[in-house]
């Protein structure tokens, strides 16, 4: 029964991800007068539908995901509210609205998240003793502004940037210390387990200051959206192994995972809190992912649009057409390989 609920709390997590992200595409399509020719919540054989002012709206038996077909959004159409038909500017914003949705949701639950958890600032609380930190001369107090170069804004940066350090030599830190900037260079030492660490720790706070309350909100979906995009160059130039990719059912797996360990404190606001920062991750995720110049997803198609904005000429349909289908293949062909890493994973426990 414990595994029925968590999965349905999960189901519901992905749904409203992934909901929100087409009600985007469908809501900019209506108010730019393309027609949308069905909004489904999730995929495969039909259980429900309704159908109002020529637009079909679907539940489907998958939940794994969901759609809004628009009117010749994949072929050539003479309908007058057809995409291609539609002004360039309008299709932009349509194809972008998607990712749009991602963030705000991801920004909306990070609100609900900092006021519940409170966030963890750039400060330094702690300093562990002979620690490479101390030996650099770094001290309780000082806030970190700048971590190998790259602007930081919450402690959590920081500690995703060493998940991905490799022992690569000295990392330069700018420090405030006081109202005064101090530059330091220090080397992670390594554990046995392998991990490089500094030995500095930081500290969690409360808010209840509403635009401070915002202010966090928007660090914590920057904190998701750039750790995605690191993710992605260490998977492109090989620092990190295509075998640590996961795709629904590894994070499902995770997320019951969490979901059991937050239940074992007895404390369900431990449960929803989790529930927020998945989906917080998840909808940054999404959207980034979805921006990828990748033919078949929202970037490849604002590629498009963008060479005609750039060139005022549009690809022929077929042409469009074949790209898509090769990147729609090449994407089944990953979601297939992610989906029997994530399996061989669960049944081997590796």
């Amino acid at each position: 029964m414990s595994l029925a609920i968590n999965l349905i709390m999960i189901i519901f997590v992905f749904g409203v991800c992934i909901t929100i992200h087409e009600f985007g595409h469908f809501i900019t399509a209506k108010k730019s007068g393309i027609g949308v020719i069905e909004f489904s919540i999730g995929m495969g054989p039909l259980l429900w539908h309704t159908d109002k002012n020529g637009t079909q709206y679907s539940l489907r038996a998958l939940p794994i995901g969901g759609y809004c077909a628009m009117v010749g959004e994949d072929e050539a159409s003479d309908e007058p509210d057809a995409f291609g038909n539609a002004p360039l500017l309008r299709r932009i914003i349509v194809v972008v609205a998607g990712v749009f949705m991602n963030f705000v949701l991801a920004l909306i639950m990070s609100v609900v998240f900092v006021c519940l958890v409170g966030y963890t600032p750039n400060e330094i609380s702690f300093v562990s003793e002979n620690s490479a930190a101390e030996e650099a001369g770094i001290l309780a107090g000082d806030r970190v502004e700048r971590f190998d170069g790259s602007r930081v804004y919450n402690f959590k940066e920081i500690t995703v940037s060493m998940q991905f350090y490799k022992g690569d030599g000295p990392i330069e830190l700018t420090l405030n210390r006081n109202g005064e900037r101090i530059k330091l260079s220090v080397t992670p030492k390594k554990l046995e387990t392998g991990a490089y660490q500094l030995g500095i720790a930081g500290k969690g706070q409360k808010t209840s200051n509403p635009l401070t309350v915002v202010g966090y909100a928007a660090v914590e979906v920057r904190y998701w959206i750039k750790t995605t995009i690191q993710s992605l160059y260490q998977l492109i130039t090989g620092g990190v192994s295509i075998k640590q990719l996961s795709g629904p059912v590894g994070i499902s797996a995770t997320m019951n995972t969490v979901i059991e360990e937050a239940k074992e404190t007895g404390n369900n606001l431990n449960v929803v809190v989790n529930l927020i920062n998945f989906c917080i991750l998840l909808s940054a995720n999404l959207g980034v992912m979805n921006l990828l110049p990748i033919p078949a997803l929202d970037g490849g198609r604002l590629f498009f649009l963008l060479i005609e904005l750039i060139f005022k000429k549009k690809l022929s349909d077929e042409v469009e057409g074949k790209i898509n289908q090769a990147g729609m293949a090449f994407l089944y062909g990953l979601m297939a390989l992610v989906l029997v890493m994530d399996v061989s994973r669960l049944v081997f426990k590796k």
